[in-house]
């Protein structure tokens, strides 16, 4: 059997060796927008633009920053929830020729630093959260960034809703300092007039650095084209056999996130299709969206269906409207795919994907027989192969697992700044996963295990080596390893394991609460375990594999 045993068992509707035709994200906006302008683009809480008021707001975002001097290829950093300031920032910096910096708000201060210094962002946009917007501020103080740019996130809420907020929640709401030059509103940017005339760029010029990490947990900005973006949305927008029909689909994933860009975001501005936007997640008013806007689509990971079906309101909720919900970012349950389906009537589709592939790799069939615990065959114009787990420069042997590698028009530029990185990560132009995986008589994928030793925290990768470097801070600590342990909600969660220094005492506990309030939320690790040593390999390097085993061999 050979790994490209789909091409003659090919279950997308459109044929695997479809071409997508170079094109960049203005051109594909403004082709919505000219398509589809009173149509609405955005639903925030009830509160819409259409595809003509994004339209216009985004150029004139545009004309704000090629006034104030920014040039094509300056990168920008989006500091922000999903919020309609997204979308404007979004595709106005790209009509403007900048490059898109995603930044989470999930990051702590020290993170987002790194972020800028390696990236090089001159100017970070972010909202009246004073969390977001006081983090932000201090960046500037710091001198790493030159500008501010804030938005006002009640502003976007119907009238009542936004005086309601305004009313009785005016505490959440951050206090902008005024005179100061580095900060600007976007109310005043988008007072500035339409940028008018086009700024020349290429489908291959980079549009967006989303940053990933690797086998070292080192941040890596994972350089993505306006064809590797447009051609992920063509791609994922081809599986979809409801085309043109009423599409209202919630965007609850962060927009920060390669999953969201591409699946909820490009993609529906391709189709011309509505984004009902949460600022973050919670049961209850995610199921009040899909009942209000009668959803059409609910891309999440895991973790997110999880907590819709333990809600008491799922049981209330309509869910008639609902057509496909797109599973992402770690492996889905069989028994959740089938508990959720069953409460909803919705087909629930396992795809698979990564920040270097622009977001999707592959995915199952929307109506046709998929398979589940696989996550599909190859998108359209995509093509996989396995591996030799010990030297990438080989196949994996007929009938073996490999690690999965893959070409395509979604496959990055490269890391930026990062050749050595490149060099290995490329195998002879393909890309390597660090996913070990096999391939059926189908051609369905199956990922059974992992070269990498980063952890998926419900679908957000967690490196381990970040968190060990905080440990490694208190004067306690004399060794430290972070694993990935099975987590019944997150579907893993890290834990540490530390030795001690001579003469020092710490608990667990104690340590636990040293060390979380310093990472993201996303890495907060669940338990610290104090041992008196720590497994190393022949040549003294501590050793996760035997910690690993162990947490594996509890939970059995």
């Amino acid at each position: 059997m050979t790994t490209d045993i789909w091409r003659t068992n090919y279950v997308h509707p459109i044929a695997w060796n479809t071409e997508f035709a170079p094109l960049t994200l203005p051109a594909m906006f403004d082709a919505s927008v000219a398509r589809s302008g009173a149509a609405p683009l955005t639903d925030f809480m009830g509160g819409r633009l259409s595809y003509a008021e994004i339209g216009d707001k985004a150029a004139r975002f545009a004309g704000a920053l090629v006034a104030g001097g920014l040039a094509k290829g300056d990168r920008i950093g989006l500091y922000l929830p999903n919020v309609p300031d997204y979308l404007i920032a979004y595709y106005g910096a790209l009509k403007a020729g900048a490059i898109v910096v995603n930044m989470s708000p999930l990051y702590s201060r020290a993170e987002l630093a790194h972020q800028i210094a390696d990236s090089g962002a001159r100017i970070v946009v972010t909202t009246d959260v004073p969390a977001l917007y006081d983090t932000a501020v201090a960046l500037l103080g710091d001198g790493l960034i030159e500008r501010v740019i804030v938005g006002n996130l009640s502003g976007w809420l119907p009238p009542v809703k936004r005086w309601l907020f305004r009313r009785f929640r005016a505490a959440e709401i951050a206090a902008i300092a005024a005179g100061n030059d580095g900060i600007a509103t976007m109310a005043s940017m988008l007072k500035s007039a339409p940028l008018t005339h086009t700024i020349a760029v290429a489908s291959d010029d980079v549009a967006l650095i989303q940053y990933t990490g690797g086998t070292t947990g080192t941040p890596k900005g994972a350089m993505l084209t306006h064809q590797n973006l447009t051609a992920n949305a063509r791609q994922v927008h081809s599986l979809d056999p409801h085309q043109g029909i009423g599409d209202r689909i919630v965007g609850v994933l962060p927009f920060f996130h390669v999953f969201a860009n591409t699946c909820v975001l490009n993609r529906t501005v391709l189709a011309g299709g509505m984004v009902a936007m949460l600022p973050r997640f919670a049961a209850k008013d995610t199921l009040r969206t899909i009942a209000r806007v009668k959803a059409t689509a609910l891309p999440g990971v895991p973790t997110m269906y999880q907590a819709l079906l333990d809600h008491p309101d799922c049981a209330r909720t309509d869910f008639s409207s609902l057509r496909a919900c797109i599973s992402g970012g770690a492996p889905l349950a069989e028994t959740l795919k089938g508990k959720f389906e069953a409460q909803t009537r919705a087909r629930v589709i396992e795809g698979y994907g990564l920040t270097e592939s622009a977001g999707v790799v592959a995915c199952n069939p929307y109506e046709a027989a998929g398979k589940t615990g696989t996550i599909g065959q190859p998108l359209p114009a995509t093509e996989v192969r396995l591996l030799d787990r010990e030297d990438p420069s080989k196949l994996a042997a007929d009938g073996e697992p490999g690690e999965l590698a893959f070409r395509g028009p979604q496959m990055m530029k490269g890391y930026w700044g990062r050749a050595e990185a490149d060099a290995d990560t490329f195998a002879d132009g393909w890309l390597r996963t660090g996913d070990v995986a096999t391939i059926d008589d189908g051609g369905f994928i199956r990922i059974v295990d992992r070269l990498k030793d980063m952890i998926s925290v419900g679908g957000f990768k967690v490196f381990p080596s970040q968190i060990e470097d905080v440990l490694y801070r208190h004067p306690a600590v004399k060794e430290a390893i972070v694993i990935g342990i099975p987590d019944a909600y997150l579907g893993e969660m890290p834990k540490a394991f530390v030795t001690l220094n001579d003469g020092y005492e710490a608990s667990g506990a104690a340590l636990k609460d040293w060390l979380n309030p310093q990472l993201g939320k996303h890495e907060r690790v669940k338990a610290v375990d104090v041992r008196s040593e720590l497994p190393k390999t022949l040549v003294g390097k501590l050793s996760r594999k035997e910690l690993v085993a162990e947490e594996r061999a509890l939970t059995r």
